[in-house]
């Protein structure tokens, strides 16, 4: 058995269109990135890449590069998924906890559970998924931001 942890953050800004897990969430600001800026899949794919000791998503996948300018997150996930099934290993369980004062996520969850099954080949039982306010501690209202914790378990194939 193998556990990665990670964590990813960016701005939320006008002019971008918001994905979280994968899933296009209605609101008037998008995260800003590189990529589309799901910080969800963006935290579960260095997750993944250090519980099987692979270099982290910004060494595979540099912001400066241009062929991941405005890439969807899941080609990520997908590539890293392909590297662990390489070393053995496939994933077992999955805890995501997203950080965000706005908008409000849980209308989404069944959504982004079901997306992430599907992109992980995993059961729906295997993911837990849930979002937690910060009351205006942690993103100020002038300097939003969406936030993401992953923690998973990979076992051998």
């Amino acid at each position: 058995m193998k556990i990665g942890f990670s964590f990813d953050v960016h701005p939320l800004v006008r002019g971008r269109k918001l994905v979280l897990g994968g899933i296009p969430i209605e609101h008037d600001k998008g995260l800003l990135g590189h990529s589309d800026g799901d910080v969800v899949l963006h935290a579960l794919t260095d997750a993944l890449l250090s519980a099987g000791g692979l270099p982290d998503i910004g060494t595979l996948f540099p912001d400066t590069d241009p062929a991941f300018k405005d890439r969807e997150s899941s080609f990520f996930l997908l590539v890293a998924l392909n590297k662990l099934h390489e070393k053995g290993y496939k994933v077992d369980q999955v805890d995501l906890t997203i950080v965000a004062d706005e908008p409000k996520l849980s209308p989404y969850y069944v959504k982004m559970k079901k997306n992430l099954s599907r992109l992980l080949n995993l059961s729906e039982d295997r993911i837990s998924l849930k979002a937690r306010r910060t009351e205006g501690l942690i993103f100020q209202k002038d300097k939003p931001g969406i936030m993401c914790f992953a923690l998973v378990v990979l076992t051998s194939l």
